[in-house]
């Protein structure tokens, strides 16, 4: 992993990233007049960030590069799992889980402002959406074996690529020159039970004076991982099990249903404020969701991919680029559960004599008639838990595939470039063993059903209660793009060079539920459907002019506008100066905007009992002021959602010191105004009462005594996101002679501000303040010996009232790699060599036992991998 520090080395860099095929150059070649041999042999590539091809890879922008090298010796499998452990991802990143509705996507975060905010690119163009987020896009979908390199732009970039490009850009170059076969095949095993790992490929390529292909296969896999095998498990106790309610008591609260507690996964927990029963006890029942929970889905992934290239003539080639991919998931979730009303005759009610779980304490003798009267005078209300239906099982199948076909030509020194694209992302989500609630509340009514009995309700009468539900989803995107590069006139530091081109793209989203799940019938599941077309088209400029031999201006300017609310414009400014051969200093303002997406312009509309806590609304139904109550809620599709913008500035420098070190050193500062956020029924009520508009579209409705009668919430804009930190990469290389050779990479993103409306997130938060990794080679002989050193800073996790410092984390990886003369490669490893455990206590969400976007719970991981090239 390394940033370019230097033009001297562009011809280096320029034969490591196969921007020259077939050229051998030595070091007495590379001490050559460099002006001339740069002449002779350097061809223009494109870099992340501009759109401009040129021979000087290093420019104005920040742009860290991972080479195949530095991915092999990660010791990672796949594109998601070397991404998520990069300095820039800083609070981590989504990965597969359960119980979630994006069980099979991985996700980038760069600087901790959204998967949504950081744009995915392969090849320069735009990765398409998941249907499963329909806002950010899954790696993995990038076959691992594919990848060339990995360039990472920590700049805002949309007046390059537009939307989505205000954290930085992922740049993922795919292999292209490569003659004979390569092979490789290798495992992984984790310390706790499960999540053993596969991965293989197989790749082909041959190239003549004409053309190349380059083909082939890849796959890995990792098996589901249960909360019950890490040392840190504990019981889960969810109320949602087999507790009831009678809210005709004065003393009324959450009362442990009698004889129907101690069985499966049912326990007895005291808790005081529940009713006493006849034994002259306080419980409750909890259910132990985590006995049978998946801590991390499964996932696999197998690609097949093909990059072409044929020269028509001396002036224009064709090229060709196809990527299909299958990826899956499997999750497992506790059993539906759901909140029912059963009434008095139900052999389900406590407080029914009739009842096989009736307790004379529960009768209602002491029946209070001023109690809640909207419940009825003696129905009930239960927790239950219908563990009987068995556990939620989640399968996903993601499939993409990915066909791009361009021509290049030259006419007159001016460079063509243009082609067309086609994109197919489908998701198919399975889910087996949920409850229906309508036909649950009849049953349990009926007494078909009986809420403590895992072992004796027929098996006829469980099929009939439970379903199977999906989720089927699409984002398709057509694409055609041109640009013309052209030169514009000779200046003192040589001649500038424009480039103006357009993009089109005809986008179909749709995520669609089954009729249940849509009607709001399903326990244990929640959203709804959404869908819709986009037609998105940008035209765009960028220039760069050589104003001196050491100063370097580059503007760049892009609209964009989308069929379904209007239009952007970004511009970009940036400056390289260059005072000797080994410094570089640059400086850049830009502008970036990100649209509202399909999903959350195009969701339908969904209801939801949302519990609130508002004065007016507690005295308006007769309730004390600081009682929480359930009031009507419908999440929509904002009509008035408008696209959020940011303004970002960065400084820095790369520095070449000596032949064994250089550096860059980058501050980056970003706003972004008018946020896309979604708005909880609390946070409105709130604005509300403290005297603030609400967003556009969204309403508190109450009638004339104050009662909240409806709340309408979703997606809106509002208020400002604010952070800056540095970027530091650091790299040295020593040349032991016949003791072998040491190169080291550090790369270090410190983040000095994060705040949301004015407001620190820094100690307050899941949010590390910095993250490292220290890379380490030491090469001698036939054998590679690789140690990398991984940190996570300090955070903070909420405990009661207050917030309490979180310990940074270190891990250590080492892998040794033989290089045999039969042309294979053997390598061993370990990541996470000491089994580190994951900090405890740190998740911000309360649901799991530590931060999953941040950590993880493998402890050791050691593998082996075996490459043949032929």
């Amino acid at each position: 992993m390394f940033t370019n520090t230097k033009l001297a080395k562009s011809i280096q860099l320029a034969i490591a990233f196969g921007a020259v095929s077939g050229l051998s150059v030595s070091t007495a070649a590379l001490a050559q007049d460099s002006d001339e041999a740069e002449a002779e042999v350097v061809e223009k590539i494109q870099v992340t960030g501009s759109r401009i091809k040129r021979a000087d890879l290093e420019g104005a922008l920040p742009v860290t590069v991972i080479d195949r090298e530095a991915i092999d010796f990660s010791g990672q499998t796949s594109v998601a799992d070397l991404l998520r452990n990069t300095s820039f991802n800083s609070t981590g990143s989504f990965r597969p889980q359960s119980g979630s509705s994006a069980q099979g996507v991985s996700q980038i975060n760069l600087r901790g402002l959204g998967a949504s905010r950081s744009l995915v690119l392969v090849d320069g163009r735009r990765l398409a959406r998941s249907p499963s987020t329909g806002s950010s896009q899954d790696l993995n979908g990038i076959p691992a074996a594919a990848v060339e390199r990995i360039e990472i732009l920590t700049d805002g970039a949309s007046a390059v690529y537009g939307s989505d490009a205000i954290g930085g850009v992922v740049n993922i170059i795919t292999r292209k020159d490569f003659n004979g076969v390569e092979m490789r095949l290798g495992a992984a095993q984790i310390e706790r039970e499960g999540g053993d790992r596969e991965e293989g490929s197989l790749i082909f390529g041959a190239s003549s004076d004409k053309g190349s292909m380059l083909g082939g296969v890849s796959w890995n896999s990792r098996d589901i991982i249960f909360a019950r095998d890490f040392p840190w498990y504990s019981a889960g106790g969810s109320f949602y099990s087999q507790n009831f309610r009678d809210y005709n008591r004065t003393d009324a609260s959450w009362t442990r249903i009698p004889n129907a507690c101690d069985q499966g996964e049912f326990y007895t927990i005291p808790y005081g404020p529940a009713i006493t029963d006849s034994a002259g006890e306080n419980n409750r029942c909890g259910f132990n969701f985590a006995s049978v929970s998946a801590d991390e889905a499964s996932t696999g992934n197998v690609g097949f991919f093909m990059n072409s290239r044929y020269e028509i003539n001396d002036d224009w080639s064709v090229y060709a680029n196809m990527n299909m991919t299958k990826s899956k998931s499997f999750g497992r979730y506790a059993p539906s559960l759901a909140f029912v009303d059963v009434d008095a005759a139900s052999p389900n009610n406590p407080t029914n004599p009739d009842s096989p779980y009736y307790d004379p304490a529960f009768n209602h003798s002491l029946y209070n008639a001023d109690a809640d009267p909207t419940v009825g005078s003696n129905a009930v209300s239960i927790l239950h838990r219908f563990a009987g239906l068995g556990n939620r099982d989640g399968y996903v199948d993601n499939y993409l595939q990915d066909l791009l076909v361009g021509f290049e030509g030259d006419i007159d020194g001016v460079l063509v470039d243009f082609g067309v694209r086609r994109n197919k992302s489908k998701t198919y989500d399975i889910g087996r063993n949920y409850v229906v609630i309508p036909i649950a509340e009849q049953y349990m009514n009926e007494g078909t059903y009986l809420v403590g009995d895992l072992e004796r309700n027929p098996e006829s009468v469980l099929n009939s209660m439970k379903a199977t539900i999906s989720r089927i989803g699409d984002y398709n995107q057509d694409e055609v793009f041109g640009s013309v590069q052209f030169d514009l006139f000779d200046m003192e530091g040589g001649t500038a060079v424009a480039i103006v081109g357009g993009e089109w793209r005809d986008i179909l989203y749709s995520d669609q539920y089954d009729s249940l799940s849509e009607g709001g019938v399903i326990g244990g599941s929640a959203g709804n459907s959404a869908g819709g077309t986009r037609q998105a088209s940008a035209a765009f400029v960028e220039a760069v002019f050589p104003v001196q031999d050491d100063l370097e201006v580059t503007a760049a300017l892009r609209r964009d506008r989308y069929s379904d609310y209007g239009s952007d414009v970004s511009p970009k400014l940036s400056v390289r100066y260059n005072p000797t051969d080994e410094l570089v200093l640059r400086a850049s303002y830009g502008e970036g905007f990100r649209a509202p997406t399909l999903d959350i312009l195009t969701q339908k509309e969904s209801f939801s009992a949302d519990s609130v806590r508002d004065p007016q609304h507690c005295l308006a139904v007769g309730l004390a002021e600081t009682c929480s109550d359930q009031i009507n809620a419908y999440s929509i599709a904002n009509p008035f959602l408008e696209s959020e913008t940011s303004e970002q500035f960065a400084l820095g420098l790369a520095y070449e010191a000596t032949e064994w070190l250089d550096f860059s050193l980058d501050y980056f500062n970003i706003q972004i105004n008018n946020r896309i956020k979604s708005f909880t029924s609390g946070e409105l009520i709130n604005l509300i009462n403290t005297g603030q508009n609400l967003p556009a579209g969204m309403s508190v409705e109450r009638n004339q005594f104050g009662e909240i009668e409806r709340i309408v919430r979703g997606f809106g804009n509002q208020g400002t996101l604010e952070t800056s930190g540095l970027d530091l990469n650091l790299n040295t290389n020593f040349d032991l002679n016949e003791y072998g050779a040491i190169r080291q990479n550090l790369t270090v993103s410190y983040t000095q501000k994060y705040d949301v409306d004015g407001n620190s997130q820094l100690d307050f938060s899941a949010f590390p303040q910095y993250r490292g990794v220290l890379a380490n080679i030491y090469s001698i002989g036939d054998f590679d010996i690789a140690w990398n050193v991984n940190i996570i800073g300090d955070t903070a996790r909420l405990s009661g009232s207050e917030y309490l410092p979180v310990p940074h984390w270190i891990t250590n990886d080492i892998q040794v790699t033989y290089n045999a003369d039969w042309n294979g490669k053997i390598t061993v490893g370990a990541r996470n060599v000491g089994g580190k455990d994951p900090i405890l206590d740190t998740d911000p969400d309360g649901s799991r036992d530590y931060n999953f976007s941040l950590y993880d719970g493998y402890g050791r991981i050691v593998y082996a991998r075996y490459t043949q090239s032929f």
